[in-house]
């Protein structure tokens, strides 16, 4: 049986949680490039920078992360890439609340 106690489990956790912090933190801090409609990704998912889905737009989905006055905002389905808050694309889910 091992030798590993409650004070070890927390010192270990906290390393993880710090590193999963500090890695999410330098995914957002990587979108910085506009998301193009040529993207590959952004042609499957028929992205465009203007919606034209009444009620629908980046702005409201729950994959956009990001300051909620941005204009460009990074996007879970599009990694690295900023999104436009008034764009959509097909893969729009409305954000809860």
């Amino acid at each position: 049986m091992s030798n590993f106690n409650r004070r070890d489990f927390i010192k270990l956790s906290g390393t993880s949680l710090i590193g999963m912090t500090l890695g999410g933190v330098a995914l957002k801090a990587q979108a910085q490039e506009k998301l193009s409609t040529d993207d590959p990704t952004a042609k499957t998912l028929k992205y465009t920078p203007k919606s034209e889905v009444a009620g629908a737009e980046c702005a409201n989905c729950m994959y956009i992360q990001g300051e909620a006055s941005a204009t460009h905002r990074p996007c879970a389905i599009f990694p690295g890439k900023l999104v436009n808050a008034n764009g959509w694309c097909s893969a729009w889910v409305k954000r809860p609340g």
